[in-house]
């Protein structure tokens, strides 16, 4: 019985150019025995099936659900996900867009009645302690049960419980579709710079509009942004785009995560190259070259295509001609940064990111994309190419993964929260046009639009949203979430953990460095700082805010803030907020009443930025946890500046330390005093008293607030007039950099005008901290 339902599944996938979905639910054994039989029923061979599983011992290729990303970029015709021990659903995620069309995706899993009462090594992931597996939900499994039983081209087998008994098809899976829908024409542009054999390989209109793009390479100071879902070509475009350019004589480097990303790119450059050179007769003696991880295409003209590892491709030692990068989204942005300095340059992102670190592409480097002088092409590819439009399996996995979540639509919004303009003093939105609200796990259930406009809030704002986070939203017995909604409408939500609370037992564990997971405040405080107690009190960390872009800049950001303070003040010690560090996102959580207390040693491996983590206390616990930590944070950064942070950038400098309220001794002799002086408004240099300038900078920076923190610029004002004094002394002073450099970087048309600029800026210190001996030589200096 299971192999005629499978073989009339792949017969109507296969006519339809469509996938379907088979889900084998009963027992393990049975369901891998089952999957057996639907791989010989449908007759494909062996390295044409993939399996997701814990277990081993298969005969075709196997990853478990933590390694499902290698599926990303091949192609199978089955692909069978084991759902018993555990089922992330970023497994599901990756493991479905490996299915090419006319092929099934396979799913084995408990029976589905018992299947969200069942607690597995997933959901122990979400037992965050002090809380136990016992205490997770089964609400995103119910759902996601419920799309199996309900959604088009998904079939549903019941394996027998005992042996010898029949399975029962639940559903057959078929949709019967009138035919397949065809691919869109893709006739090649009008005279196109680009051979037509570029063209003539396009299988999608789409591709042909993507390749067309690409001609722009050619000129410098160009780039071209190409967006898709998984399998709508983008990276074969590429490949075509990539040949076409060496034809003509450029240096294409090509970049990704890894060489394994990139093999339809040059599947296509190789296969375009070898077919226009050998047309010219001069195809022979131009083979792929293989160096270490260097894969280099030749073409007649002097051009090439090769590959090289990211960190290569930003060196600087490349130049090339063009830089293309694949699966952009996976890399870090300040990586993404350092290819800016390329000629002309490609990004080819997925947007729906499971090649790795998700939307960090979209969310933090799209802004600075703009800002540079690059004139930029965005396209979108839409079609499918390995299955047709429209196809089952697709939309399945969208709904049910909520791949298309997306906030509210502008037009549903309340006029009052988006026709005034965020930049006027009076935009700051009216909040009895809000209402604050719990987004109750089983609310978010049973109102699918309210579930959509959530999570698509926290999707839209932040690169690291992934499938996983809708089990946690569901299901994690740690996490809840707050919003304020607006004509019925989410305008705002904030996703809260937490953290803290923790016995003696597991806070003696975690001080000796074992990783306490869900606790990420608690663990830096106790295993990397060193504090025995900090994992006691219970704490609440801000994990995501995310504000919907009609209704930036109006307040509710900060009014969300409130109300989530106001709400849990009572329950908790502090509040606590960790985030890759800005300027702007330093001064927001300041104004908040959050204190600055760590600032990482590495940058982010995802975003490229030190992560910064701040408190908020709400107790007499907290505040005793936040002022003991900020002082650590002040002893340890002074040293830290002129080491390891010492190219963390000026202005997160300077928001890092204003967000740190400590009083700085100032203990100088004499001599260092006029010394300092000297340098201020006579005849010194800073050099001959480094660490008393240094001393007078940080007392002055500590607990402050930035002038000019918004403009980077040094303008006419006096408050940018300030910012650049004391982006100047975190340059020099604390960061301890060569003077040639500090002249450059900060604007000053020579090292003699920058020096004479950080006596103007030690002469206030001199006032504010300088001792009688001090202002008496600062009197006879001016005399």
């Amino acid at each position: 019985m299971i192999a005629e339902v499978a073989r009339a599944l792949r017969d109507e996938a296969a006519g339809a150019n469509e996938r379907r979905l088979l889900v084998l639910a009963g027992d393990r054994d049975r369901g891998i025995d089952a999957a057996y039989d639907v791989v010989e029923a449908v007759g494909v061979s062996d390295d044409a099936v993939a399996l997701v599983s814990t277990r081993e011992g298969f005969r075709f290729d196997r990853v478990g659900p933590r390694g499902a990303d290698a599926l990303l970029g091949q192609t199978k015709q089955v692909v069978v996900v084991d759902c018993h021990e555990q089922c992330p659903p970023n497994a599901l995620g990756r493991a479905v867009g490996a299915v090419d069309g006319g092929g099934l995706f396979v799913l084995l899993t408990p029976p589905l009645e018992e299947w969200p009462t069942r607690r597995d090594g997933f959901d122990a992931s979400l037992a965050v302690p002090p809380a136990t597996v016992a205490d997770v939900t089964g609400r995103f499994r119910r759902r996601l049960v419920e799309t199996l039983r309900t959604h088009p081209g998904v079939a549903v087998v019941s394996l027998a419980a005992e042996s010898g008994d029949e399975p029962v098809v639940e559903r057959d899976g078929r949709t019967s579709p009138s035919n397949a829908q065809p691919q869109s024409d893709p006739t090649p542009p009008p005279a196109p710079t680009f051979p037509a054999a570029a063209y003539d390989a396009c299988l999608t209109a789409d591709q042909v509009r993507a390749v067309r793009a690409f001609e722009r390479l050619a000129e410098p100071g160009t780039a071209v942004v190409v967006e898709s879902d998984r399998g709508r070509g983008k990276s074969s475009a590429a490949g075509l785009a990539a040949g076409a350019l060496a034809l003509d004589g450029s240096d294409v480097l090509v970049t990704a995560p890894s060489p394994s990303n990139v093999e339809p790119l040059f599947t296509r450059a190789r296969a375009l190259v070898s077919a226009v050179d050998g047309q010219r007769g001069s195809s022979d003696g131009r083979p792929d070259s293989v160096d270490g991880a260097a894969t280099t295409i030749e073409a007649a003209a002097g051009g090439r295509v090769r590959f090289a590892r990211p960190a290569v491709a930003v060196d600087g030692s490349a130049e090339p001609d063009v830089v293309i990068v694949d699966e952009a989204a996976a890399l870090p942005v300040r990586l993404l940064e350092g290819v800016l300095d390329a000629p002309a340059v490609a990004f080819c992102t997925t947007i729906h990111g499971y090649e790795g670190a998700g939307r960090g592409f979209a969310v933090r480097f799209r802004d600075r994309l703009a800002a540079s002088p690059f004139a930029t092409r965005d396209v979108h590819l839409d079609e499918p190419i390995r299955y047709a439009r429209g196809d089952p399996v697709e939309s399945w996995a969208a709904r049910a993964l909520l791949f298309d979540a997306r906030p509210a639509v502008t037009a549903a919004l309340p006029a009052t929260l988006v026709d005034e303009d965020p930049r006027s003093d009076d935009a700051l939105a009216d909040t009895a046009d809000v209402s604050f609200r719990r987004l109750d796990p089983e609310a978010l259930l049973a109102d699918e639009s309210l579930l959509q406009e959530a999570f698509g809030l926290l999707v839209a704002a932040h690169y690291r949203t992934e499938p996983n986070d809708v089990a946690r939203l569901l299901d994690a017995p740690n996490l809840t979430a707050r919003a304020l909604v607006a004509g019925g409408q989410v305008v705002a939500v904030a996703l809260l953990a937490r953290e803290g609370g923790l016995d003696d037992e597991t806070r003696a564990a975690m001080y000796e460095g074992e990783r306490v997971r869900g606790n990420m405040v608690p663990d830096l405080l106790t295993s990397q700082l060193r504090d025995e107690t900090a994992a006691e009190p219970v704490g609440l960390r801000i994990v995501r805010i995310a504000v919907h872009h009609a209704c930036r800049g109006r307040g509710l950001g900060t009014h969300l803030l409130e109300r989530v303070h106001a709400a849990f003040r009572d329950e908790v010690a502090y509040f606590a907020v960790g985030f890759g560090a800005t300027p702007r996102l330093l001064r927001f959580w300041r104004r908040a009443g959050y204190r600055s207390v760590h600032l990482s040693t590495t940058r982010n491996d995802a975003s490229g930025e030190y992560s910064a983590v701040m408190l908020r206390p709400a107790g007499d616990s907290g505040e005793t946890l936040c002022e003991r930590h900020a002082r650590a944070l002040a002893r340890r950064e002074r040293d830290a500046l002129s080491g390891s942070h010492s190219d963390v950038d000026v202005d997160v400098v300077r928001g890092v330390l204003a967000g740190c309220p400590v009083e700085w001794p100032i203990e100088l002799t004499d001599d260092a005093w006029r010394a300092v002086v000297a340098a201020a408004v006579g005849p010194g240099r800073y050099e001959i008293a480094p660490g008393a300038v240094r001393d007078l900078a940080y007392a002055a920076l500590l607990g402050g607030d930035p002038a000019g923190e918004a403009d980077v610029d040094a303008a006419a004002t006096a408050a940018d007039r300030t910012a650049a004094r004391e982006r100047l002394l975190v340059r020099l002073a604390l960061q301890g950099h060569d003077r040639d450099r500090v002249a450059d970087e900060l604007g000053y048309d020579s090292v003699k005008t920058c020096m004479r600029a950080l006596g103007a800026a030690l002469e206030p210190l001199v006032e504010r901290y300088g001792t009688d001996v001090a202002h008496r030589e600062r009197e006879r200096l001016r005399e």
